[in-house]
């Protein structure tokens, strides 16, 4: 086939003199004998090895316990930001392990409580159901919409709970889940083991079950990842971070490539080698294959690529600071192979096709913020505009609303100078999109695509999708051409 080689990807046409966004290019069909999505492996080529390549990005918004255990069951990982006391970080690492690996951990409720009350909580999953337990933590009952439907707020739920349940162990397969589901006509199957609820499973949970493998760690429990600053106790935070059972530790700053990161990610590299742990260190943000160069050799298993191009992120229109995100992920991903390591591809993902790109690029997972703040899992509380359209509150971590919760130890003085400086949006409406207003049905749509992608390029893993995709350049007419309408024209 003709074409030019480029670090693993092939150009289509000669690769430009100007750097690429997602937009800015496409790729090709290739022969290929991969005849099914699933015969696709798409583990990350990283040093987490998660069995999905997808992050979720440590923004205070969006990355909390219940997106990490829901995240981590569908094989990716969340990582747990850095602004939180890392008393309060242990305390979610803790329940995300407590978590089951397979049934989603139910949101439940007294008899006594209100419908009220009980209401207020089924956006927190996705399912939209609360579990009623009795002071042993046996289930009693359920309430969702429908039992809810026409009655008074102040009602308890023991009043308007349906009992007609189905109760499984914790060991039934998802598939025995799903038969029981099915000829019962049940929402959901509640685990139990010695007489306590364990977790939940729906049909559509039972059928996820079977498609994608968790990601877990030795121990067989959930991972979850946490962030931490590069001040000067780095050190003890990221030890605090590792003794809380952390599986990965990011070192986060909007400027990746400066002294402090470099003399910070050093001595944690050197704390973690004289403990013998293998935990994984993440560090970034870069855009140059210099940054990538001089993080790996400072000790960072992984790089973490991309300034300027999340949707919060305002750092290039203020700063001129920045690259399009294809060419910054293209050319680190080549550097971090030349030292057998990786990079992620952190930021401005809007579509399945733009992770299938970054993937296609060489990058080892794909980070992923506001896309997946509009969801029932992130952690904002969800808010209905006068539309009745339900939204979520999203922020960037460098932005005023972000610096104030920073710095509330400081002094007056201090917190007002910080003020002052701010890159990145401190409020911004993320809308669920009625389709997929869960994480998981946005996880199961961007897999879909880039299975599909991976079949296309005749590749059967993420290093074979590397070296096989054919990549193009495109106008914004081109782009814009492989739009779908939704409406005729």
């Amino acid at each position: 086939m003709s074409g030019l080689y480029h670090s693993g990807v092939r150009f289509l046409n000669p690769k430009p003199s100007y750097d690429l966004t997602y937009d800015d290019v496409f790729m090709t069909p290739r022969r290929s004998s991969v005849t099914s999505r699933l015969d696709v492996d798409l583990t990350s080529t990283d040093a987490l090895r998660l069995p999905l390549p997808l992050v979720v990005a440590n923004m205070t918004a969006i990355s909390g316990r219940r997106m990490a255990e829901t995240v981590a069951r569908r094989g990716g990982a969340a990582i747990i930001p850095q602004d939180l006391p890392t008393g309060i970080v242990a305390e979610t690492i803790a329940k995300v392990k407590a978590a089951h690996p397979a049934f989603d951990t139910a949101v439940h409720v007294s008899p006594s409580t209100t419908v009220g009350e009980a209401l207020n909580l089924l956006p927190k999953r996705a399912h939209k159901l609360v579990v009623v337990v009795d002071d042993d933590g046996a289930p009693v009952g359920l309430l969702g919409p429908s039992e809810a439907s026409g009655l008074d707020r102040f009602v308890q739920v023991h009043e308007a709970m349906s009992t007609d349940l189905t109760i499984v162990s914790p060991d039934t397969s998802p598939a025995e889940v799903f038969e029981l589901l099915s000829g019962n006509r049940h929402r959901v199957a509640l685990a139990v083991d010695a007489g306590r609820l364990v977790g939940l499973m729906t049909p559509k949970g039972a059928l996820r079950a079977t498609l994608y493998t968790p990601a877990l760690d030795a121990g067989g429990r959930l991972k979850v990842g946490a962030a931490v600053g590069i001040s000067k106790d780095v050190e003890r935070r990221a030890c605090e971070l590792l003794d809380a059972g952390a599986d990965v530790l990011v070192m986060d700053t909007a400027h990746g490539h400066q002294e402090r990161m470099i003399e910070g990610l050093a001595r944690v590299r050197a704390m973690l080698d004289d403990r013998g742990s293998e935990v994984p260190i993440v560090a970034g943000n870069v855009v140059t294959a210099e940054g990538t160069a001089d993080l790996i050799e400072a000790g960072a298993d992984v790089v973490k690529v991309g300034v300027g191009p999340g949707a919060m992120c305002t750092t290039r229109m203020q700063t001129g600071v920045g690259r399009p995100q294809f060419s910054a992920v293209l050319e680190c991903a080549a550097e971090a192979r030349e030292s057998g390591r990786a990079i992620w591809a952190d930021g401005g993902v809007r579509h399945p096709r733009d992770v299938a790109l970054a993937l296609a690029a060489g990058a080892g997972a794909v980070m992923i913020g506001s896309w997946f703040a509009g969801t029932h899992e992130s952690a904002g509380d969800l808010v209905t505009d006068h539309d009745g359209r339900p939204y979520k509150e999203s922020f960037g971590m460098a932005s005023a609303r972000a610096v104030r919760a920073r710095t509330a130890q400081q002094s007056r003085y201090e917190r007002a100078r910080a003020a002052l400086f701010e890159e990145g949006i401190s409020q911004s409406r993320m809308y669920l999109d009625p389709e997929r207003p869960g994480v998981e049905d946005l996880i199961d749509f961007i897999t879909s695509g880039v299975r599909s992608s991976c079949t296309y390029a005749g590749a059967r893993t993420l290093h074979e999708f590397a070296e096989n995709a054919t990549v193009g350049i495109q106008s914004a007419s081109g782009f814009n051409e492989g739009r779908p309408l939704h409406v005729s024209w």
